[in-house]
């Protein structure tokens, strides 16, 4: 027996990865507000964004999870690239 303890195996290289989850659930939109304004958000599908029309902020979606900081956020007067 050896002192080591097991590591788990390695997946061949050419295996899938695994899935990213891209929507987010319908129903935690619902209930997401803007931490601005406390005011309800638009899901724009297109963009991945929640908008938040008071504060004048789109809110990134990345992989199904909505980035809900001011940081984050983009001003919705600023051009898209």
């Amino acid at each position: 027996m050896s002192d080591t303890p097991d590591l788990p195996q390695q997946l061949p290289r050419d295996a899938p990865a695994a899935p990213v989850p891209q929507r987010t659930d319908a129903r935690t939109l619902e209930v997401l507000v803007c931490p601005l304004t406390k005011t309800t958000l638009e899901y724009d599908e297109a963009r991945q964004e929640l908008i938040s029309r008071r504060a004048n902020l789109a809110y990134p979606i990345r992989s199904g999870v909505p980035l809900m900081t001011r940081e984050a956020a983009r001003n919705l007067d600023e051009k898209l690239r």
